[in-house]
């Protein structure tokens, strides 16, 4: 495996902020320092298939949907005793950019964007519970 350099805002020249954000409750999830270095490397689209774009500025994730740029969600990241946590967190509300869920949906999905994303792992049982956790659409 070898190094890269951390994804850059000019790299990602068509990101559009979040134009309604709402805060959410911050996952749970303490990530180690280790995994921190390699979120804060943040994801560029390599293929037409990925359908996200990361970057990090300042302990600040911001994620992206990849076809359109549109911010979907951001999110502190502070270090405490136990590892690094997301203390803060908001997600798009408008409907025209992206189709909100409910608050515990957002925070799991957040969490497993991170994890699957940005490490290239998930907590067994995440796809699951988060189908549970998904309002039907009309």
């Amino acid at each position: 495996m070898t190094a890269r350099d951390p994804v850059t805002r000019d790299q990602l020249p068509t990101l559009q902020p979040i134009t309604r954000p709402v805060p959410l409750p911050p996952p749970a999830r303490v990530w180690s320092g280790a995994e921190m270095r390699a979120i804060r490397l943040g994801l560029a689209a390599g293929q037409m298939e990925d359908r996200w774009l990361a970057l990090v500025e300042a302990d600040r994730l911001f994620l992206h949907r990849s076809w359109t740029g549109f911010g979907v969600y951001e999110a502190v990241f502070s270090e405490q005793p136990d590892g690094w946590r997301i203390t803060e967190a908001w997600v798009e509300s408008n409907s025209d950019r992206y189709r909100r869920q409910g608050d515990t949906y957002e925070a799991l999905f957040l969490q497993m964007l991170v994890a699957g994303k940005l490490l290239g792992g998930g907590e067994p049982g995440d796809w699951e519970q988060l189908r549970s956790l998904r309002t039907p659409r009309p």
